[in-house]
C-alpha cells in the first residue's frame, strides 16, 4: 500500500519506518529541509534504539523515502497519516494548529479518495474539526480515522511492531477496514485492534497517560511518607504490586516523570476538562510530580547546607529516562538548575543526551565522555537517570575519585545496605537515608 506520513518527528518517523518494514511504500514529509536531507542519508536527529538501522535498511530497499513535497505525497498515497506536533499552549492545553493546518493542506492537495489518519495526540473532537477543514478544502471524497499512538520512548520500535493494542476511531467502515489491514501484521499474536468512535479513540491516549502518571505520582508521595515514618518503599511497592488490581508496573519511586508525553498530556487533559468540570486529581498528579523533581536537591542541601558555593557535583543521567536523548521536562533540568543557583558546580555525563543538554545549559555545566571522568574531585555523585551502565559500577573506583563518598540516588538504583557497608553515605527515595 502507498502511504504518506506528514511529520518526521518521534511518532511520524517511527510509524513511517515500521510501516515500510512491513512491506508498504512509505513517503515521509516534513517542512524542515535540513532534517529531510539528513534522513535521505539515513541519519535520524534523535536517539531511539534500532530506529536508524531500520530507516537505512528501508531506504536501501526503496520502500521508504523522504521529501518536503506534501502535495505529491498526498496524491500518490491512498492513506495519509498526520503526525505533527501538538505542543503545550500558554494555558496548558494542547495546541493543535499544526494538525489543522496539515489537514487543510492535505485537502488542498487531494486528487481523489483518501483516508486521513490522525496519529497526533489531540483533544476529543479534533477528528470532527479535521473533517470540516477537509470538506471546505476539497470536493473529493475522504474519510477520517483517529489512531492514537501508545509508544514508549526507548522502546518505540518494539511497541509499534508488537503493540498491546491498536485503537482506531471513526464511523466509515471501509476506511477502518483499510487501516486495520495496515496493522494486522503487527498483531499476529492476537493482541486486539479496538474499533470505536473517534472521540473515544482520541480520549484513550490522554486517559492512558493520565493513569500512568497518576501511578508514578502516587508511589512518589508514598515514598516521601515512608521516609518520614521509617518505612521502606521498596517493601511497600512489592506488597502492593502483587495485588492484581494494582500490578507491579509504574510504581517505582524516583524524582518524577518527564519527557514529551506525560507532562504535556496531563496538562492538556486538565485544559480539555476544566471548562466542563473540575479536575482535582490530575492537578494533584501534576503538582506532586513537579514537587518531586526537587526532592534530590533538598537531600543535598540537608547534607551540605543551603549554600553550595565551592562544591562540585557529578551528575549521572540527563535524559528524562534511559534509552533516549529526550530532555523535555527532564527532572535533571530542575536538579541542575537548583544546584547551580545555590552555587554548586556540575560535572555531567549521559550516554546519549549530551548534545541536548548543551542546548539547555551551554557552558554552565562541564560535560564528560566517560561517566567516571565526571567524578574526579566531586563532592558527591547524583544519579538522576537509571541508565543500565550505572546499575553495576565499580564502587571502589567511585570512592577513590570522589572527594567524599556521598551518593544521592534519585532512582533507587543501588542497594542501600551494600553502599553503607562499602563506606558510602547514601541517600535514596523512600528508604532510610544517611
Amino acid at each position: 500500500m502507498n502511504l504518506g506520513v506528514i511529520g518526521t518527528g518521534y511518532v511520524g518517523l517511527v510509524a513511517g519506518t515500521c510501516f515500510a518494514e512491513s512491506g508498504n511504500d512509505v513517503t515521509c514529509v516534513d517542512i524542515d529541509e535540513k532534517k529531510i536531507s539528513a534522513l535521505k542519508m539515513g541519519r535520524v536527529s534523535f536517539y531511539e534504539p534500532g530506529l536508524e538501522e531500520l530507516v537505512r535498511r528501508n531506504l536501501e530497499e526503496q520502500r521508504l523515502s523522504f521529501t518536503t513535497d506534501l502535495k505529491a505525497t498526498v496524491r500518490q498515497a491512498s492513506v495519509v497519516f498526520i503526525a505533527v506536533g501538538t505542543p503545550q499552549d500558554s494555558d496548558g492545553a494542547a495546541d493543535i494548529e499544526q494538525v489543522l493546518a496539515t489537514a487543510k493542506a492535505i485537502g488542498q492537495a487531494m486528487d481523489g479518495y483518501k483516508v486521513i489518519v490522525n496519529k497526533s495526540t489531540v483533544p476529543a473532537g479534533t477528528a470532527d474539526r479535521i473533517r470540516a477543514l477537509l470538506a471546505a478544502a476539497t470536493s473529493h471524497p475522504f474519510a477520517v480515522v483517529a489512531n492514537p499512538e501508545f509508544l514508549k520512548e526507548g522502546a518505540a520500535v518494539e511497541d509499534f511492531m508488537k503493540p498491546d493494542r491498536v485503537v482506531l476511531g471513526g464511523d466509515d467502515s471501509q476506511a477502518i477496514e483499510l487501516v486495520k489491514e495496515l496493522y494486522e501484521p503487527f498483531v499476529r499474536t492476537g493482541n486486539p485492534i479496538l474499533i470505536m468512535d473517534a472521540r473515544s479513540a482520541e480520549m484513550s491516549k490522554y486517559a492512558a497517560n493520565g493513569m500512568l502518571a497518576a501511578k508514578i505520582s502516587f508511589i512518589n508521595e508514598v515514598a516521601n511518607l515512608c521516609e518520614k515514618v521509617g518505612a521502606d518503599v521498596d517493601e511497600v511497592r512489592r506488597a502492593i504490586g502483587l495485588d492484581r488490581r494494582i500490578g507491579p508496573h509504574f510504581i517505582f519511586p524516583g524524582i518524577g516523570y518527564g519527557g514529551s508525553c506525560f507532562p504535556k498530556d496531563i496538562r492538556a487533559l486538565i485544559g480539555m476538562g476544566e471548562p466542563l468540570l473540575e479536575m482535582p486529581l490530575l492537578r494533584a498528579v501534576d503538582r506532586v510530580n513537579e514537587r518531586q523533581k526537587g526532592i534530590l536537591v533538598e537531600k543535598v542541601k540537608r547534607h551540605f547546607g543551603e549554600d553550595l558555593t565551592g562544591l562540585t557535583f557529578a551528575v549521572w543521567g540527563l535524559s528524562f529516562k534511559p534509552r533516549t536523548d529526550d530532555m523535555r521536562d527532564a527532572p535533571s533540568i530542575v536538579v541542575i538548575e537548583a544546584l547551580l543557583k545555590a552555587g554548586g558546580r556540575i560535572e555531567a555525563y549521559d550516554p546519549e543526551a549530551m548534545e541536548e543538554a548543551r542546548k539547555i545549559f551551554a557552558d554552565r555545566v562541564r560535560y564528560h565522555r566517560r561517566n567516571y571522568d565526571a567524578l574526579k574531585g566531586a563532592d558527591a555523585l547524583l544519579v538522576v537517570t537509571e541508565w543500565n551502565e550505572f546499575r553495576r559500577p565499580n564502587f571502589q573506583t567511585i570512592k577513590e575519585l570522589l572527594k567524599s563518598p556521598v551518593i544521592f540516588d534519585g532512582r533507587n538504583v543501588y542497594d542501600a545496605q551494600e553502599l553503607r557497608r562499602l563506606g558510602f553515605t547514601y541517600y535514596s527515595i523512600g528508604r532510610q537515608n544517611g
